[in-house]
């Protein structure tokens, strides 16, 4: 955790968790120590903020370009540790060094749904193949992270529930480098492990 961080987290970690009222499930189940790679399904633009509130470890996130030219928003997340990735395209500076924060020990967040999808089933979103391209490169364990609202929509003083799943160990994932289709399985993995998290906890609220 830089200095930064740590001053402004200190500062506003309570009033984040006010404000979205977040509530926080499986504490237990983030590392103490090490590089993970923190993966959740997108609801709103605000999901980098309140998991950063859930944690006790800073996360750098990825984050789209454009949101580093709009001046309050550009600083928030620049004090968050985020770096900027170009949707559009492939951006192999990102993923790069996505990579190289995660083998210096840092945690790196990412959400394979690529874009937000509030009110949607997270189940029948479109995925992106960028977190297990950076877990396979990074040779990076995978923390699980499932945002829950009511109706997957987004709002102020309405409870945020975050559920951390346990860790993914990067030999679960038993990567083979022949196969093309790799990358495809290991977000379909990992995303399914994210949506049982939500789903799990949806059983023990009813």
């Amino acid at each position: 955790m830089s200095k930064t961080y740590k001053f402004f987290y200190t500062l506003f970690v309570g009033i984040v968790r006010l404000i979205f009222r977040i509530k926080v499930v499986g504490a237990e189940n983030e590392p103490e120590d090490g590089a993970v790679l923190v993966c959740s399904n997108h609801i709103s633009a605000a999901d980098p903020v309140v998991i950063c509130a859930a944690m006790k470890k800073q996360v750098c996130f990825m984050a789209k370009k454009e949101l580093f030219k709009v001046p309050v928003v550009s600083w928030l997340i620049k004090i968050l540790g985020a770096f900027p990735i170009d949707r559009g395209g492939k951006d192999v500076g990102a993923i790069k060094k996505a990579v190289s924060y995660l083998e210096e020990g840092k945690r790196v967040g990412i959400f394979p749904q690529g874009t937000r999808h509030p009110g949607e089933n997270p189940r029948e979103t479109a995925l992106k193949n960028g977190a297990a391209m950076i877990a396979i490169r990074a040779k990076s364990d995978v923390l699980p992270v499932y945002i829950h609202r009511k109706n997957n929509k987004p709002r102020l003083f309405r409870k945020t529930v975050i559920i951390i799943g346990k860790p993914i160990k990067f030999e679960d994932f038993n990567y083979e480098p022949e196969n093309s289709s790799e990358y495809g399985r290991i977000t379909r993995e990992v995303f399914d492990e994210i949506c049982k998290l939500g789903e799990e906890y949806n059983k023990c609220e009813k």
